[in-house]
């Protein structure tokens, strides 16, 4: 028979008490900026697009990605190929079978973190 205190329970009780750990949020981030770069793809398609097509065109694109706000979204893409491809470089290193151990797996993700801030501004820097 039909229990009938079912909706008085909690459905989900595990969602108080869960914390996220470091490597579900980074693997999560890893799909975020990878489809996030497709904005910056469409910028740069729409720029070359612009480039070829006339002046006009182009002066347009130009003055759009070369502005406060494109500028922006570059170093925010920027900032995303650099994370994307650390953590890349961690899911290969995985792949592998090494760093599974929960400690090494932390540092990996803060390495990840850190190293694509530092080399996002160190790019950043050379441009």
């Amino acid at each position: 028979m039909a229990d009938v205190n079912r909706g008085n329970r909690p459905l989900s009780p595990h969602l108080s008490i869960y914390r996220p750990q470091l490597t579900s949020m980074t693997s999560i981030l890893t799909r975020i900026t990878g489809n996030a770069m497709l904005v910056a793809s469409l910028l740069i398609v729409w720029w070359f697009l612009a480039a070829a097509t006339s002046p006009e065109a182009f002066q347009t694109a130009n003055g759009f990605v070369t502005s406060w706000f494109g500028d922006l979204v570059m170093f925010f893409s920027l900032l995303g190929l650099w994370y994307h491809t650390l953590a890349g470089i961690r899911h290969l290193i995985w792949d592998n079978g090494y760093a599974l151990d929960i400690p090494t797996a932390e540092k990996l993700g803060w390495g990840i973190l850190g190293g694509s801030v530092l080399l996002t501004v160190i790019t950043a820097l050379i441009i």
